[in-house]
């Protein structure tokens, strides 16, 4: 739905922020130093600060991009656009501290960095990004709301058309609706098979049949006609690409495969031949790699911070109860590969021996002396940053689940096995908002897979950050 209108205000966005980016980089140069907090060893030349300027004005857009701050997208909130700011604007200040450092050390010589080219104050950057943040935030918001004005007052929306009354009519329509800040007006609907039910569906008026399209789109002076017929009436497509095209306006088909397509769907090239893939992910290529790089990156560094209190548990363990301090769980993880995750001991050992493999309940008779505190607080899950520094798991993603449970889930719960297209999460959506443990496989699914078609870095943040401050207080951790 990328129409020029979004495009240009995308376009308009990137040179704004690349703008705002390098007048708080000037802005951060002269508070630092034209002001009282102006060191005593002296000012460097504003000329040191000046070449740095244009990469600042590249770098920003770049990195807002990563972070999906122009991915104009359903239900984005003003807490996803200042976490994308936020984030994208942390990564321009550790890149531009890595590439001026690089510069001095191996390109600056001994004179540069005697004369201090190159270098730039951490201050500077530190006042940079709080600058950086106030003000895109601010234009964001700004723009925002005048483009609300606009629309509100009816100036430069585009007349809309469309052809089809049915599920897949109605579901345009609500996608159009709830997409206001784009600037579009449903005028109305055509069809030749409408039921009495959609005279006027949303306040959305069925004009008349497919036949009277040509009449229509010249007299209600419509911009685009969009085709959502279902496939037994696809053969009529032809006649309104035709119609569209003597009128010159837009037309955009939307095939009906809304039946099939479970997560986002995305279109491929197979040597000029289009095809349509019905469960495409966003996590393929660079967005996979970066994933990656933090899950490795933060496994490692948090494993290293808490190898001591690991020993502490461990020995704990082995005090309190017979047997090992860890043990090892088959699990399900990405295209239902096993894999082994490693968890704190905290049940009697072979606790399942008699029953089986069964859900943890509460007040559970199996669990050890220490086992239950260590389950309150999900403590026994921290080992599995071994999973993640391995690749066999991320930091966040859907919770795998044990093989002998996933066969009797994926014939019982639609779409189950979709939430193995990703890497299995040591932390996930529907565990920070209170699925875990024993409780409903299809709301967990619902969110599993909302994670998975809607999946940002931004979102992984989120839910590392939920997770930590709603650990201490979740109702179903026994």
């Amino acid at each position: 739905m990328l129409t020029r209108q979004t495009r240009l205000l995308v376009i308009f966005h990137v040179l704004l922020d690349a703008f705002i980016g390098m007048l708080a980089f000037a802005m951060a140069y002269a508070i630092r130093f034209e002001t009282i907090l102006s060191a005593p060893k002296g000012q460097p030349p504003f000329d040191q600060y000046l070449v740095i300027v244009p990469f600042i004005g590249l770098l920003v857009p770049f990195t807002f991009y990563l972070r999906g701050a122009y991915r104009l997208r359903q239900n984005r909130t003003r807490i996803d656009d200042f976490f994308a700011i936020l984030i994208g604007s942390v990564l321009v200040v550790i890149i531009g501290l890595v590439e001026t450092l690089y510069m001095q050390v191996y390109y600056a010589g001994e004179q540069a960095r005697s004369t201090g080219a190159y270098e730039v104050s951490r201050l500077v950057w530190g006042l940079f990004l709080l600058i950086n943040v106030a003000l895109t935030y601010s234009s964001r918001e700004t723009v925002r709301n005048i483009m609300k004005r606009r629309f509100k007052a009816g100036l430069g929306l585009k007349r809309l058309l469309i052809a089809g009354t049915g599920n897949l009519g109605r579901r345009v329509a609500d996608k159009i609706l709830q997409h206001r800040e784009f600037g579009y007006k449903i005028i109305g609907f055509v069809d030749d098979n409408a039921g009495a039910d959609v005279l006027r569906y949303r306040g959305i008026p069925l004009l008349g049949s497919l036949p009277e399209t040509q009449n229509l789109i010249q007299n209600e002076r419509i911009d685009q006609l969009y085709v959502a017929l279902p496939l037994e009436e696809h053969v009529k497509m032809l006649d309104l690409i035709e119609v569209a095209n003597r009128e010159c306006i837009d037309v955009k088909i939307i095939p009906d495969l809304l039946q099939f397509i479970t997560l986002r769907a995305g279109l491929e090239d197979l040597d000029g031949l289009p095809m349509v893939n019905i469960n495409d992910v966003p996590l393929r290529g660079l967005n996979s790699a970066a994933k990656r790089l933090i899950d490795f990156t933060v496994s490692l560094l948090t494993l290293t911070v808490l190898s001591v209190p690991f020993a502490i548990i461990a020995i704990a363990i082995k005090v309190t109860s017979p047997g090992p301090a860890f043990y090892r769980q088959e699990r399900m993880g990405i295209d239902r590969q096993p894999f082994n995750v490693w968890k704190f001991r905290s049940m009697d050992q072979d606790a399942e021996r008699d029953t089986g493999p069964v859900w943890t309940r509460e007040n559970d008779p199996r669990r050890t002396a220490i086992g239950s505190f260590l389950r309150r607080f999900s403590i026994d899950e921290l080992p599995q940053l071994w999973n993640v520094l391995q690749g066999q798991m991320s930091l966040v993603g859907p919770r795998p689940e044990r093989p002998f449970f996933v066969e009797q889930f994926r014939d019982r719960v639609p779409q189950y096995m979709l939430r193995h297209k990703v890497k299995s999460g040591l932390t996930g959506l529907a565990q920070v908002n209170g699925w875990r443990g024993n409780t409903s496989i299809e709301k967990r699914i619902e969110y599993d897979l909302y994670y998975i078609e809607n999946w940002s870095m931004t979102l992984d943040f989120k839910i590392i950050w939920l997770t930590v401050v709603r650990v201490l207080s979740h109702r179903h951790a026994y």
